[in-house]
């Protein structure tokens, strides 16, 4: 497969490897609403950021969502945006590479664009997500009017390019039927199954029992299908749509055959356009009048609609799912994942997560009224926790950093060794059992043992204990400071014994 070269790229394909794991700090007085709620709004380079969720959310992302800057050669208020191209594509491929990792294998990812960055974001996802995994490029009409002040061209449009983690298991939500598109079908005959609309009977491509010719009802043979066409269905075929009336003659029973589709047959939805209007999903004119009714103060410039957002999520979540946007922005991603009953997490860099994204949901749980609230219904609830980034957890020779607390190391430990999120309660030595191995971990006093050693050294007793409260006979890796076993006891036992701090590395 062609790959994208630039002055950078073997440093930046390697870089998300080499980022090291940071705490996340919670913030209780930056809270907002109901702080058990799960949400997360995190304050920091979204680099670092991803890396510090990999431990707790690798795979369970099921929609990633960002729009990041555009490269225009124009600096925003907020970030600047005037990016060399080598340094754009330093910045996106190494997140794009923690993003992966954090999807869900039937999730996907949406990336804002346009066409300064577009084809070469194009290559670049094709590369760390596989080109077969490519789903299509959106085009949202953003514009209601000409911009005649435009040197060439009104540019009217942006693109989101998305990828699924895996093509094969992701499918898309269908959308809501409108009354419109249920107001073409009728019924003319009163056929007694309901409202129908009729389409070709004919096709372009190639069917071998498909041209012979055709009576009908008024007694006039069409010699076969229209010149270089063919007729759908076989003459057998026919015979038992015309016996089940689903072919319409026209009303003197005198035209071209056409298969009639029943309303009460259709799918409860319809499959998404690559083509979003700004009347269906919104306009850039009316993002940002959403976010000034929220700040009038200050405003980012390139805010994206409530109506793109709930778009994209509807087809790509569902209610309870996990959504993620590393470039927050102006919070948009994470106001309408909440109002649509998503789990949201958000990365913001700088003072914005605090003096933007933080004020603007904190209305959305008050039960704000703007954007798409009154469409869904939302009347306010919920609640999030707010972070910021907090010292590496290791070293720079990949050891445990002085301070760290049990629950971080668990993580990592079970992270580094199984490659998948922990979800344990971090409250017992035991973390939990991956393919047929137990994990535990001796540190910073678990166990509640007072000593110098707080109950980190391996001993016999202490391993029995392990044994009988987990209840697994199995092998077992344990991490401690020290472990008063020989060879011989633990490859009894099956025990991998592995020496805190000089073990515990960043894999």
């Amino acid at each position: 497969m062609p790959i994208l070269d630039w002055m950078t790229r073997e440093a930046d394909v390697r870089a998300a490897a080499g980022v090291p794991y940071r705490l996340l700090e919670g913030v209780p007085a930056l809270d907002g609403g109901d702080a058990a709620a799960g949400n997360m709004l995190i304050q920091g380079d979204n680099l670092d950021a991803l890396k510090a969720l990999l431990p707790y959310y690798k795979g369970a992302v099921k929609c990633i969502y960002i729009d990041p800057p555009y490269n225009t050669r124009s600096a925003f208020d907020h970030y600047d945006d005037n990016l060399e191209h080598s340094q754009w594509l330093a910045m996106i491929y190494p997140r794009l590479v923690l993003l992966r990792d954090l999807l869900a294998e039937n999730g996907s990812i949406w990336v804002s664009i346009d066409d300064n960055e577009g084809h070469y974001l194009k290559v670049v996802m094709d590369e760390v997500f596989g080109r077969r995994n490519f789903i299509t490029n959106v085009i949202w009409h953003k514009m209601f009017s000409v911009k005649n002040s435009a040197q060439y061209f009104s540019e009217d449009h942006d693109y989101i390019t998305v990828y699924a983690k895996n093509a094969d298991a992701w499918r898309p939500n269908e959308l809501a039927r409108s009354e419109k598109q249920d107001s073409m079908y009728k019924n003319p005959d009163n056929d007694p199954r309901g409202p129908w609309t009729s389409g070709d009977f004919s096709a372009r491509n190639f069917y071998g029992a498909g041209t012979y010719p055709v009576t009908t009802p008024s007694g006039r043979v069409i010699p076969g299908p229209p010149p270089g066409m063919y007729w759908r269905f076989s003459a057998t075929k026919l015979e038992e749509l015309k016996a089940d009336n689903r072919i319409w003659w026209g009303k003197d029973g005198n035209g071209v055959p056409r298969l009639k589709r029943f309303l009460s047959e259709v799918k409860g939805g319809r499959v998404p356009q690559t083509i979003w209007q700004h009347a269906d999903v919104g306009h850039t004119q009316e993002a940002k009048k959403e976010v000034v009714a929220l700040n009038s103060e200050d405003v980012f410039g390139t805010p994206k609609p409530e109506r793109l957002m709930q778009r994209v999520l509807h087809i790509a979540s569902n209610p309870g799912d996990l959504v993620l946007d590393s470039f927050l922005g102006s919070g948009t991603t994470a106001a309408v994942a909440h109002k649509m009953g998503r789990r949201w997490i958000g990365i913001e860099m700088g003072d914005h997560a605090e003096t933007h994204c933080k004020p603007r949901l904190d209305k959305v749980i008050a039960g704000e009224q703007g954007g798409i609230s009154e469409a869904v219904g939302w009347t306010g609830g919920g609640g999030y926790r707010f972070y910021r980034l907090g010292a590496p957890v290791f070293d720079a020779d990949g050891h445990i950093t002085d301070g760290i607390r049990f629950t971080t190391l668990a993580a990592h430990v079970w992270f580094s060794e199984t490659g998948a999120p922990f979800t344990g309660a971090a409250d017992t030595p035991i973390l939990g059992v991956h393919d047929g191995m137990a994990y535990c971990l001796l540190y910073n006093g678990i166990l509640g043992d007072r000593s110098v050693s707080g109950g980190n050294v391996l001993t016999a007793a202490l391993l029995a204990k392990l044994r009988a409260d987990s209840g697994w006979v199995g092998p077992m890796t344990i991490y401690g400071e020290w472990c008063k076993l020989g060879a011989a006891r633990l490859a009894e036992a099956g025990v991998t014994f592995k020496q805190t701090p000089y073990d515990v590395r960043a894999r």
